[in-house]
């Protein structure tokens, strides 16, 4: 959602802002600014549109100074405008304060603030916290903002500046995320640490209902009821150097190439092929929590949830225990009931998903335990987990996930294991040939990817085509659905992901010459049902595109054109059909000349509802 950033030193720091803002960029947004501590007053400046509008702005009008916030929005309250940009000011222009998150009371708040005289300048939520810190502003900036989040209700941080105290920024968390990065001589405050790479590597992490007070000689932290807090300083692995493009037209492209090194870095150290066991010591999950929980259940959304739907599957195989996937948003809007036998996996990679963490914290009072299964081992939703299962994927860029969804996949499979297990549903002899072959799909994820100039070749070649149906079955129906997904994020192409078994049920009747079939028919128990999906379509004058092993005569005869993958066990073949989807969605949306990094609309980390 909106990206926050913000950094108090003893230089221009200026720079660091737009860089920071820069870094932000893939989370989604609209508009852009920042507000800076000139000369004794608030320098702002703010535009509708991109970082580099913004960069325009700021050659032909300059600003400069050691302290500052930023901030790229995307619109919730408001149309997309300049005025509606963030940062805003109070009615003397003398503070100014950034937010991402959603304020539910905001209208009651404004309309008693318009009846106080405050004059409203734009049609954000955002606008009520700045004039209420006017009101409560009484020479300390801190206790302006202890005060005024007393009167809010819903999710929020904020991170705001006064031009009485021009060598401080405070910051504020009830919700949405909030990074504080410790540097030399200098400090940091952000929504993501993707925008704090480059400065420092050394993090703290507010917690809900907590405030910091950064200046260049430090960072004080203290509870919303004024209590202090000591943070643990923690030193980031990610390198700076590990969010450029390296060569790569778009990140996306990138991260999907760095695919298999993402499987082989959360394999490693978990899997010994000389024992037959996995272990999953890392991710602090009490192998006795598995031998108690009768029933599993994994909540998700977006990608995450078709990862889950790919665990399910996993689970129910390998664990022989009845797994349920549940949307997060639609969970905590029912009467959902569980026993303590039940063990429930939260599946986020940012870890700080509003619907996801709201439904954890909603079941987790009745659930034998909770497990989280991030890219983000110190997000909110892994601190109030009970385990965390990192899918070192390393930072995703790309607003529309890919090595992210694939990191999830392989958590999901170590996780399958090592529930079975414990469980004694597979024996050491029987895990074993599934540890070599999971070892060995990176090297075939390798081979397919090496095949991607084939599939630029006919995504080029469907470019004129606007109705897409994906169809799979078993383990590779959640397959069918993200790759409808990624077909619509980035490319606007309308798309739809089916079970094979459903055609008869309805879909069959969109079938004609403008409806591209996209069939995934790799040789497992469901291969014969697949094929016959696929000759239903063409008897219909529909086209066909299939993902097929090898020197498959078969899926050839029946297919228009096959991405060829390895042969792979049928478990593990979501690894594998799931990359030319991804790249068929990359190379169409490029050859449209489409914004593949930044798709409309979408942001990257829905941290608010």
């Amino acid at each position: 959602m909106c990206g926050i950033i913000g950094c108090a030193a003893s230089r221009d720091i200026v720079p660091d802002l737009l860089e920071g803002l820069r870094r932000l960029e893939y989370r989604g947004y609209d508009s852009a600014g920042i507000a800076v501590l000139n000369g004794g007053r608030i320098e702002r400046r703010r535009v509708k549109g991109k970082i580099r509008d913004l960069e325009d702005h700021l050659r032909s009008s300059s600003v400069a100074g050691p302290c500052g916030i930023g901030h790229t929005r995307w619109a919730t309250h408001g149309r997309p405008s300049e005025d509606n940009a963030h940062p805003h000011t109070d009615c003397t222009g003398t503070l100014a304060l950034v937010h991402n998150g959603i304020i539910e009371n905001y209208w009651a708040l404004k309309e008693r603030l318009r009846a106080e005289g405050h004059v409203f300048r734009t049609e954000t939520d955002t606008e009520v916290i700045v004039h209420l810190l006017e009101n409560h502003y009484n020479g300390s900036l801190e206790e302006a903002v202890r005060r005024t989040v007393a009167e809010l209700e819903g999710s929020f941080a904020v991170a705001c500046v006064s031009h009485r105290e021009p060598d401080r920024i405070v910051a504020a968390r009830n919700g949405p995320p909030v990074v504080i990065g410790h540097g030399s001589g200098e400090s940091f405050v952000s929504s993501d640490i993707t925008a704090l790479l480059q400065h420092t590597r050394r993090v703290s992490y507010l917690a809900d209902r907590e405030i910091a007070v950064l200046t260049s000689s430090g960072v004080r932290c203290t509870t919303f009821a004024g209590e202090p807090v000591e943070k643990p300083v923690e030193v980031l692995t990610w390198e700076a150097e590990m969010i450029e493009k390296k060569g790569f037209a778009h990140f996306m492209a990138k991260e999907i190439f760095e695919q298999p090194d993402v499987v082989r870095d959360s394999l490693k150290s978990r899997l010994s092929l000389e024992s037959g066991r996995v272990f999953l010591g890392d991710a602090g999950i009490d192998p006795k929590i598995f031998r108690d929980s009768k029933r599993v259940v994994l909540v998700a959304c977006g990608t995450s949830y078709h990862a889950g739907l790919v665990g399910k599957y996993l689970l129910e195989t390998l664990g022989r225990v009845p797994v349920d996937v549940e949307y997060a948003s639609e969970l905590r809007a029912r009467d959902f009931t569980m026993d303590r036998g039940t063990l429930v996996l939260g599946i986020s990679q940012s870890g700080e998903t509003a619907d996801t963490l709201a439904a954890l914290r909603a079941v987790r009072d009745q659930a034998r335990a909770v497990v989280a299964v991030t890219n983000s081992v110190n997000s909110t939703m892994a601190r109030e987990a009970d385990g965390v299962l990192n899918t070192h994927s390393g930072p995703e860029i790309g607003v529309a996930a890919t090595k992210t969804f694939v990191g999830q996949m392989a958590a999901l499979s170590l996780f399958a294991l090592a529930f079975a297990q414990a469980k004694k549903t597979i024996g050491p002899e029987a895990v074993r040939p599934l540890i070599e072959e999971l070892q060995r799909v990176p090297h075939k994820m390798e081979t397919v990817l090496a095949r991607a100039a084939d599939i630029e070749r006919v995504a080029r070649n469907f470019l004129s085509c606007e109705h897409y149906l994906f169809l799979g079955r078993w383990i590779n129906f959640p397959i069918a659905l993200e790759g409808a997904l990624k077909l619509k994020e980035i490319s606007y192409t309308h798309a739809e992901g089916y079970a094979g078994g459903e055609m008869k049920h309805g879909p069959i009747a969109l079938i004609d010459e403008g409806m591209t079939t996209l069939a995934l028919v790799p040789r497992d128990r469901v291969y014969e049902k697949m094929l016959g999906n696929i000759s239903e379509v063409q008897a219909r004058g529909g086209r066909v595109l299939a993902v097929a092993f090898e020197n498959d005569a078969k899926a050839r005869n029946v297919a228009e054109e096959v991405f060829p993958i390895p042969e792979v066990h049928q478990l593990f073949s979501p690894f594998l059909t799931v990359l030319p989807l991804q790249l068929f969605a990359y190379y169409a949306a490029a050859a449209k000349g489409l914004d593949v990094d930044q798709p409309r609309n979408l942001a990257k980390s829905v941290t608010v509802e």
